[in-house]
């Protein structure tokens, strides 16, 4: 069994325990910018995550909100499916981590006739939510 089959086996077996998740893969920008963002909103209510992501200035906010809006649209519909009752307001990021993506190589002229390579950086944004204790 590989590496990513053990990874989405154990995923699929949280979801069932009420932990909800989102990915995007290979979004066009550096994991490093990136991670300055999630970095703010790991361990946060889900409410308070998205308030902080609405008003930053960072580009990386408006993909992190993507996954984030998706991971509590995943929880819902989870807990529809299940009929299970879900506090949408007890929501708080349990996972969130930012991985690097395949690189798209590009060259860019340079002096005398040279070429220099360029790597456009990519990342995958990944965010897990789950109800708080205790609520």
């Amino acid at each position: 069994m590989s590496e990513r089959s053990r990874i989405r086996a154990a995923r699929h077996a949280a979801e069932k325990k009420g932990v909800s998740s989102a990915i995007q893969r290979t979004t066009r920008q550096s994991p490093y910018k990136m991670r300055l963002v999630i970095d703010q909103i790991r361990g946060k209510d889900v409410n308070d995550a998205l308030a902080l992501l609405t008003f930053s200035k960072k580009h990386a906010a408006k993909q992190i909100t993507k996954t984030l809006k998706s991971a509590v649209a995943n929880a819902e519909q989870a807990a529809r499916a299940t009929n299970a009752a879900l506090d949408v307001d007890a929501l708080y990021i349990k996972h969130a981590v930012i991985n690097e993506g395949p690189k798209l190589k590009r060259f860019m002229p340079a002096a005398q006739g040279r070429a220099t390579p360029i790597q456009k950086r990519t990342s995958h944004v990944e965010i897990v939510v789950s109800e708080r204790e205790g609520r």
